[in-house]
């Protein structure tokens, strides 16, 4: 068991009084946060998150309360966000049962994979169903967005000219590479222009490694979404092209589609040239990763898809 004395002292006096903490081990991930499975003496488990990179604590709590009859999401049984209490800003939520969605997939049939590909689709229309006052992005609990005047899917060409001028894309991918990525961003640009002013919740990571499913009765269904820490305020296209940047299995991609329109979300005609275009945003930031992390050579690869299509 691994777990500092301020924290198993917090944990145990503050967010769950009066119980032990037998066992704590580290979870799987931890770039940004650090989440660890905490269990007490009654056997019950927690997940305690630590934030290594930004400080979301706050908002994340906000949204699981927000989120609470709408979406799957773990309850929050407490939350110190400046840390005057542990030390540090830190969370404590419920364990939510099932496996990862990438993991229920890669042994999922045809059939299966559609089941899964529907709830998540429908989920997600359920995240986009929350609105917000404006488009932007969140500083407190408050979960008002902004600047006032911010637009998260304006200026997408300039934003990938800093993340090639900031990032190491250099030696990864080639000049001839990298004017193509520019011109693609500049031609999306302006297509980007009609979701200018969408001011639905994006969860803004929403992939197979963020969300939860369990099998029940021989039915799957979708049992948490985690880690809101990137959520934001603006279109749901954003999620749509993070979930379809990679290959899924056969079935999954259609019936996820069918199970956001069913679930009520919108699709224009070309959302999936807008999709694409929106996923760019967080595809070019991970070119200001080490070029030895995980994601860096996954971001390269997509890029040079496409640009080739």
């Amino acid at each position: 068991m691994h777990l500092e004395p301020r924290l198993r002292a917090w944990v145990e006096h503050v967010a769950l009084p009066g119980r032990t903490v037998v066992d704590a081990r580290s979870l799987a991930g931890g770039y940004i946060n650090d989440n660890r499975l905490v269990t007490t003496a009654d056997g019950d488990e927690f997940v305690l998150r630590r934030y290594l990179r930004g400080n979301s604590c706050a908002i994340e709590a906000a949204l699981a309360a927000r989120l609470a009859e709408i979406v799957p999401v773990p309850e929050v049984i407490a939350a110190d966000p400046d840390g005057s209490g542990a030390g540090e800003p830190i969370l404590l939520s419920a364990f939510a049962p099932g496996r990862p969605l990438g993991d229920a997939l890669a042994g999922a049939t045809g059939p299966e994979a559609a089941e899964l590909g529907r709830q998540t689709g429908r989920t997600l229309a359920s995240i986009g169903s929350v609105e917000f006052a404006a488009p932007g992005f969140f500083s407190d609990a408050s979960l008002e967005p902004g600047p006032p005047g911010m637009e998260p899917t304006s200026e997408l060409d300039t934003f990938v000219q800093h993340c090639l001028n900031e990032g190491n894309a250099a030696g990864h991918l080639s000049d001839d590479e990298q004017q193509a990525l520019l011109r693609f961003a500049a031609e999306a640009a302006a297509d980007l222009a009609v979701l200018h002013g969408s001011r639905r919740l994006v969860h803004a990571d929403f992939n197979p490694k963020n969300l939860l499913a369990v099998r029940t009765d021989g039915r799957w269904r979708l049992s948490a979404v985690l880690d809101w820490e990137f959520a934001f305020s603006s279109s749901p296209l954003f999620d749509v092209g993070n979930m379809l940047r990679d290959p899924r299995p056969a079935g999954f991609g259609e019936a996820f589609v069918d199970g956001f329109r069913e679930g009520g979300g919108q699709l224009p005609g070309n959302w999936r040239r807008l999709s694409q275009a929106l996923d760019l945003y967080s595809l070019a930031d991970l070119l200001k990763r080490p070029a030895d992390h995980r994601y860096f050579q996954r971001a390269v690869e997509r890029i040079r898809a496409l640009i080739a299509a």
